[in-house]
């Protein structure tokens, strides 16, 4: 499938590259964008060789500047509900797919953009990169779950800081807040990508897959249903060739040879 504002690259069967790439507005997310990064998780989720997708912006002042302000400003109110609700299903989409995100943070990811980061799984950030939910500044709040996942991130009280003030944060302080993952010099951020996902793809996939589906089903409830989720994710690994080849390559001293079943 081609797309307009999107460009896939596959350097690894198991890992793919996507850019948002619409530079000249900071790669800000329209309709078409969205329609788009549906079309996207929905193909890429339908890949069984897949595992990991490094997600990252065109250009080096942006990952994603946002939701296009210009665009959002001439719609009407049924147009905003469309896109609002819209633009959840798509981060849902994500957020739940059996494929490890990595947001490659090239620079701006401001409003909609640091959305569709808190939506991956792990994110990297360039030392010059700023982040945060400036919403408010146009009468608006954070629609595609800024507001949820942030709080469940950071805490209510920093989360509520951040979005009442709209206060854009630096790399460095991203980090130490736990907003990002790493940071690291714009020269390395997409080969230390592509190395994160090779060592995430050197691991057996089902059990990475299981692993991600327990961490999210756990985090919303509470810690005595998260481990009833976590053991019987257990269970369904322990019946699967890949834990045959995983326990027996290690008794037998040599790489194990996963196969995803």
């Amino acid at each position: 499938m081609s797309y307009r504002y999107l460009r896939i690259e596959r350097p690894h069967r198991q890992v793919a590259q996507v850019t948002v790439a619409r530079p000249d507005q900071l790669n800000a997310i329209d309709r078409t964008v969205l329609d788009e990064l549906r079309q996207l998780v929905d193909e890429l989720e339908r890949d069984r060789e897949l595992l990991v997708v490094i997600l990252t912006g065109a250009g080096e002042r942006a990952f994603v500047a946002g939701g296009d302000v210009a665009y959002m400003a001439a719609m009407s109110l049924s147009e905003a509900r469309r896109f609002v609700y819209e633009g959840q299903e798509v981060l849902l989409k994500l957020e739940r797919s059996s494929k490890v995100s990595i947001a490659a943070i090239n620079g701006y990811a401001l409003g909609g953009g640091l959305e569709l980061a808190l939506a991956c799984d792990i994110r990297l950030a360039v030392e010059e990169a700023q982040l945060g939910l400036p919403e408010t500044s146009l009468g608006l709040l954070p629609g595609w779950g800024g507001t949820q996942r942030l709080a469940r991130l950071l805490g209510p009280g920093l989360a509520k800081e951040l979005i009442f003030t709209g206060r854009r944060l630096r790399a460095t302080e991203a980090l130490q807040l736990g907003l990002v993952n790493r940071v690291v010099p714009r020269a390395r951020l997409l080969s230390e990508a592509h190395e994160l996902a090779h060592s995430i793809v050197r691991n057996s996939p089902i059990a990475v897959q299981q692993a991600k589906r327990a961490i999210n089903q756990g985090l919303q409830t509470s810690l005595d249903q998260g481990l009833v989720i976590e053991a019987e994710a257990w269970l369904v690994l322990f019946g699967t060739h890949d834990r045959q080849e995983g326990t027996r390559a290690f008794v037998e001293k040599r790489p194990p040879h996963f196969t995803g079943e």
